[in-house]
């Protein structure tokens, strides 16, 4: 028996607007339970919505950048289902004529390279939250705040066949939406979320089997993501062994990915849409997307991402590996090439310095680089600053550090604290003779052919200056010094 795998997703994205689709709530995370709830979002009688325009562009935005064909006529239906978290019975979603269709996205990692299709992007709005007391009581209460948020509901062909190249997939489609501005893609806070479709293809002879599908929902990280799929393909080829059933037979289920214990957890058998019972949206209009707005929006749409780590690999001279840690953000993109501007020096420094020493101090704090108290015109300054000589690299740092704690230039801060490197000669010279002094068995393996001894006598020196003398020319007059 042969197999493949066979997976699709569905990826919700939440749209990053200031005010929900349909009403003018705020489109924030969190907040006192309810305290963003008007009559729109409850679907109170008589209240009737009005659609986000902001939303439309992002939407439209989006499918641009997903290389979809975006619909110059497009409308909004019902949804119709019951759960606790909805409390109207019904969500404003998109059936037959989605905003955005047939794109695709190409992906790419250890199996190549592969083209993954998408059948449609729509949007609709988010549900509530039912939120479960854990204090043995068993009582559960519903948060309205997050109905009404914006969605847009990216539907992929089937295209993938193995867990890794899912990951990959989800995680071009969030760097693409960060990297345009309509998501901030915040999994732990639900701003971007992957319903996973799987199942396999089973090969016996010459007839081919597929095993019920099972959509995997609840999966809030990439690593949570990969281990409920490889989970299934091993639980589906089981179930196939022991009990052979087809998706003929089953169809659809839904299974939830049960972090502790590391399993999926049936749930339900799959609704087919006619039992959503879809209707037009009776309150809201069709939308008419004009091409001048597809082509106003298209012309603001930023360099992508692929094609900003080709430009940084040939008009800065960086690695493919630098550009694509630099590219991991488009702020992080815009603070490198804003450091390299009117930088003389060779741009591979600014990439080493911020690929280490800003994203060391970023993880430490927990921020990303937009909140990162140092500008990128303060890093150009710093490296020119080894550069000319005034002072040295390991100085550099420690004014890095202050920097970053402080906010204050680099300058002031080498003035304030004396900081500046001490390139005399004379000066230097004599505490080389000092160090020589003080260093009688140093000096003789080195003159007996031990020449990694000088690096301890170089040490020796700059402990003496505070770090602050010139390697370079200590290194020199050692040298001078030490011939026999």
């Amino acid at each position: 028996m042969t197999f493949d795998v066979v997976i699709g997703c569905e990826v919700h994205v939440q749209l990053f607007t200031e005010t929900k689709a349909f009403c003018g709530c705020g489109n924030t995370f969190g907040g006192v339970p309810n305290s963003r709830v008007c009559p729109v979002c409850a679907g109170l009688p008589g209240a009737l919505p009005s659609p986000n325009a902001r939303m439309i562009e992002y939407a439209v935005r989006a499918g641009l950048v997903l290389n979809c064909s975006i619909a110059g006529l497009t409308k909004f239906d019902r949804k119709n289902y019951m759960y606790p978290d909805l409390p109207k019975g019904y969500q404003i979603s998109q059936f037959d004529m989605p905003i955005c269709f047939d794109g695709f996205l190409d992906i790419e990692g250890e199996w190549g390279s592969r083209k993954i299709g998408i059948i449609r992007a729509h949007l609709e709005e988010d549900a509530g939250k039912n939120l479960h007391s854990e204090d043995g009581a068993g009582l559960s209460y519903v948060d309205l705040n997050r109905c009404g948020t914006p969605l847009l509901e990216i539907v992929s062909e089937p295209d993938m066949r193995s867990p890794e190249e899912a990951v990959a997939y989800v995680q071009e489609i969030r760097e693409l939406m960060e990297w345009i501005g309509v998501s901030d893609c915040n999994m732990e806070e639900g701003s971007l979320r992957c319903d996973a479709n799987i199942n396999l293809w089973i090969y016996e002879g010459e007839k081919k089997y597929a095993t019920p599908i099972t959509e995997v929902k609840n999966v809030n990280s990439f690593r949570a993501l990969r281990a409920a799929l490889h989970f299934e393909v091993k639980r589906q080829r089981a179930e196939w062994e022991e009990k052979r059933l087809t998706l003929e037979e089953v169809g659809k289920v839904t299974r939830g990915w049960h972090e502790a214990s590391g399993t999926t957890i049936l749930q339900r058998h799959k609704e087919e849409a006619s039992e959503y019972r879809y209707f037009p949206e009776p309150d809201l209009k069709p939308i008419l997307v004009s091409k001048a707005l597809v082509e106003e929006l298209k012309a603001g749409l930023p360099e992508l991402p692929a094609r900003t780590r080709n430009r940084f690999v040939t008009d800065y001279g960086i690695t493919m590996e630098d550009a694509v840690q630099l590219t991991s953000s488009r702020a992080m993109s815009c603070y490198f090439e804003d450091a390299c501007r009117e930088y003389d020096g060779e741009p591979k420094k600014i990439a080493n310095w911020i690929l280490t020493e800003v994203n060391g101090i970023c993880n430490q704090k927990n921020i990303g680089i937009a909140e990162f108290p140092v500008p990128p015109s303060g890093i150009r300054e710093l490296l020119a600053m080894t550069d000319s000589g005034r002072i040295s690299g390991r100085i550099a740092k420690s004014v890095f550090a202050e920097m970053a704690e402080t906010g204050a230039a680099a300058v002031e801060i080498v003035e304030k604290n004396g900081l500046a490197q001490i390139s005399d000669r004379s000066t230097l010279e004599g505490i080389v003779r000092e160090v020589i002094a003080g260093h009688p068995k140093s000096v003789e393996d080195y003159r007996n052919g031990k020449s990694n001894t000088i690096r301890f006598l170089v040490g020796q020196v700059m402990k003496k200056t505070g770090g602050k003398a010139n390697p370079g020319m200590v290194n020199e007059i050692l040298e001078e010094k030490l011939k026999p």
